[in-house]
């Protein structure tokens, strides 16, 4: 092989310094909890690449959760080689690409139980509608473990972050995260008024019927029809006596906001 046909190498990816008070990471962290469908693409039996929508919801840590049915192309996909991307877009006026977006690799696998009845009661809380389909035969749950994402968040707002600088660390939080289905039915059912504070004068959500649909040790995830917001904790919450203390504060710092 001569000089002239020795393949190139690729080029290293290139990192850029991100804009003087632009916090990437919590902007791909905040787009990884919020946006409730993206473009999954798998790989086919030929090692094309194939694209497609699906919803998703996220486990405690941020990982991805996927409700998918066998008749699906790209459950099949996964099923052989769980290799995948998934692209989160966020959607609004002008230019699509003026918009923050992150992109999510990783590999996907099938839960079983008991992951499969808590990534259920997660899907679910984002997804009610899924419920209508989600105990059919043929549909499966599946969580994407994350290697790296690449956020784009508009014109010179680039970066690359691995796994552990994305994903949540949950260790210690057992208390918390035990007590999850029952303080989300609880704030739902006994607390709507402050859910709504939260969303309109903590998150810039905009009014609603907002309700608690996920739970982790940084933040609370609220829903309002297609809408979802995101309420980041002060600081970081382990148990459900920890939990009362910090959505008591937020409730009292909303009203006078």
């Amino acid at each position: 092989m001569t000089a002239l046909e020795t393949p190139a190498m690729p080029e290293p990816e290139r990192s850029f310094e991100l804009p003087a008070g632009y916090d990437g990471r919590a902007e791909a962290r905040r787009l990884l909890r919020s946006i409730r469908a993206g473009a999954l693409a798998t790989l086919d039996p030929g090692g094309a690449p194939f694209c497609s929508l699906v919803n998703l919801a996220t486990d405690a840590d941020g990982s991805p959760l996927l409700l998918m049915s066998q008749l699906s192309a790209h459950t099949r996909h996964l099923g052989a080689d769980g290799r995948a991307s998934i692209l989160l877009a966020e959607n609004g006026k002008g230019d699509p690409l003026a918009h923050p977006r992150l992109t999510l690799t990783g590999r996907a696998t099938r839960l079983d139980e008991p992951r499969r009845s808590l990534a259920r009661t997660r899907f679910l809380s984002r997804h009610p509608k899924s419920a209508l389909y989600a105990d059919f035969g043929d549909f499966s749950f599946w969580r994407l473990d994350v290697d790296r994402g690449h956020l784009n968040g508009g014109f010179a707002k680039a970066a690359t972050y691995e796994k552990a600088e994305l994903m949540l660390d949950t260790a210690g939080a057992e208390d918390l995260m035990a007590s999850e289905e029952g303080a989300l039915a609880h704030l739902n059912a006994d607390h709507a008024d402050a859910l709504a504070l939260y969303a309109a004068k903590l998150c810039g959500a905009g009014e609603g019927r907002w309700r608690a649909s996920g739970l982790d040790p940084e933040g609370l995830d609220l829903a309002c029809g297609d809408r979802t917001a995101r309420l980041v904790f002060p600081i970081r919450v382990e148990t459900s006596s920890g939990l009362r203390a910090v959505l008591v504060d937020l409730a009292a710092k909303a009203r006078t906001s």
